[in-house]
């Protein structure tokens, strides 16, 4: 008789269900993840319940491979496995119903076989048989038992073995789609890493305690050293004239789990340094733990370019300041020459000095880092500061101020405070003047200069000050200007255009 395996024509060549051979059908089986499958307790279960479904001493979950079938999960089976030439989920896998053999020992294809004849006893054989979607067969979820049973198994059982044996292949089918992502998840981080070590920058990442565990090959390419793993490691490679504040910096950040970004000069692998900026972003995971990612960017001609600028333009600044001083000296002694013209020299050197403090106050000396509304008026008003202390107090809203505002804002406040000094408050030895600022709406911000105890004396008519300050308002700065006598005192009003302002 010939031997199973050469009935069932599965010699290497043969095309299987899907038309691809045995190597095809092999090769799609490794995508099962068969060996991690292995007394799957999700599978045993099956397995167990399957016996005692159809009442048989033994049950399986039965791979079968080129030369053998694999019990990956079993009930009363003693060993994992056996040759694939005895194998009789071999042709259950093969059909699309259940696969009985009520005798083996009257049934041609099984009376001779090792598992009939030897110490296995094989009597009775129900497989159900495990075949995807795409026609790959994998094997069979099987029942056995030592007896015959010429009735069978009941349609109740029948019903429950094909159940069983579906949910083994979604088992099967679960794993396969779980290695692929792995796999793809595998691919994605090779392909992420190839692409951060072609990046110019240095690419890093750090656990939320800060552990160091990744560098892109651009760490080990400028600094030629083994790359740190805690924050304290860095000090070795960050110049210590900006490693303290950048450690602050950094550790803040963490601490609130914001951007991180800082200028620093970085050690090079000859010793010399280069100016970097350093960047890191807070990165929530899907289960909610946390990593940071960042970069480190060679920014050193950029920043000695900007360097060398600052350089020219505080020597600009330098000499712009020496022409307001000169202008200034012009008008003083031709006023000299002719006292009628010194009440206007006196009018056009204030004029002037107050765009000298609006100049100091956006020039690039260092000064004034931050450029802010209170800022520039605590430059325009200093003049009037007595022994007790400024005159104008300035409070409310503190919005950046642009350089291009700066200008307009200083000839405006000036103008008001130089009228205050000549008839209003500030020409007394008593009170003050307040200025408040406020936002009205997102785009306005409206500052109020209020003069208590001054009244309107007559009509008021517009001089050379109000269109001065008329145009400087609603021509430069976008805005109106009001005035207002009440009971209280003289209230100017300015509502002035935010964007302008903010540049």
């Amino acid at each position: 008789m010939e031997s199973t395996f050469d009935q069932l024509g599965t010699d290497e060549s043969a095309p299987d269900a899907t038309g691809h051979g045995l190597d095809g059908r092999l090769r799609k089986l490794a995508e099962y993840g068969i060996d991690a499958l292995e007394d799957d307790p999700e599978l045993r279960a099956i397995a167990d319940f399957a016996a005692r479904l159809c009442e048989t001493p033994s049950a399986s979950v039965t791979i079968v491979e080129r030369e053998r079938q694999r019990f990956l999960a079993r009930h009363g089976l003693d060993s994992r496995e056996t040759p694939r030439s005895v194998s009789f989920c071999a042709h259950a896998m093969q059909g699309d119903e259940l696969f009985i053999v009520p005798d083996a020992t009257k049934d041609p294809r099984f009376a001779d076989n090792a598992l009939v004849t030897g110490e296995e006893h094989v009597r009775f054989y129900a497989g159900a048989p495990m075949v995807t979607e795409d026609g790959t067969e994998l094997g069979a979820l099987c029942v056995i038992d030592t007896e015959p049973r010429p009735d069978g198994l009941t349609t109740l059982q029948a019903e429950g073995l094909t159940i069983l044996a579906r949910s083994a292949l979604r088992r099967f089918v679960n794993e396969r789609e779980a290695l692929r992502s792995r796999k793809q998840a595998k691919e994605r981080a090779r392909m992420l890493e190839l692409v951060l070590d072609s990046v110019p920058g240095i690419a890093w990442s750090a656990d939320r305690d800060l552990n160091f565990d990744f560098y892109n090959a651009r760490w080990n390419e400028v600094t030629g050293t083994e790359p740190p793993r805690n924050v304290e490691e860095w000090s070795a490679h960050i110049h210590p004239d900006e490693f303290g504040e950048s450690l602050a910096q950094f550790v803040d950040a963490t601490s609130k789990k914001r951007v991180f970004s800082h200028e620093w000069r970085l050690r090079l692998a000859d010793g010399s340094y280069r100016w970097a900026l350093s960047r890191a972003v807070p990165i929530e995971l899907p289960d909610g733990d946390w990593r940071w990612f960042g970069t480190i960017i060679d920014i050193d001609d950029v920043h000695r370019l900007s360097e060398s600028r600052d350089l020219l333009a505080r020597e600009l600044s330098h000499r712009i300041k020496n022409i307001f001083a000169v202008v200034a000296s012009l008008i003083t002694l031709s006023a000299r020459r002719d006292p009628q013209l010194r009440y206007f020299a006196a009018e056009m050197t204030d004029k002037i000095a107050a765009l000298g403090r609006a100049h100091e106050f956006v020039a690039p000396t260092g000064m004034n880092d931050v450029r802010t509304l209170h800022g520039l008026l605590e430059q325009i008003f200093a003049p009037y500061s007595d022994g007790d202390g400024p005159r104008v107090s300035v409070s409310g809203e503190n919005p950046a101020i642009h350089a291009r505002a700066a200008t307009p804002l200083a000839l405006v406040f000036h103008e008001l405070a130089t009228n205050s000094a000549k008839y209003g408050v500030l020409s007394r030895e008593e009170d003050g003047v307040a200025v408040s600022v406020s936002l009205p709406d997102p785009t306005t911000l409206r500052i109020q200069w209020h003069e208590p105890g001054v009244e309107q004396e007559g009509k008021a008519s517009e001089g050379f000050g109000s269109r001065l300050l008329r145009m400087s308002v609603e021509g430069q700065l976008q805005g109106k200007i009001d005035r207002e006598w009440t009971d209280d005192g003289l209230v100017v009003t300015l509502d002035l255009s935010l964007p302008v302002l903010a540049g």
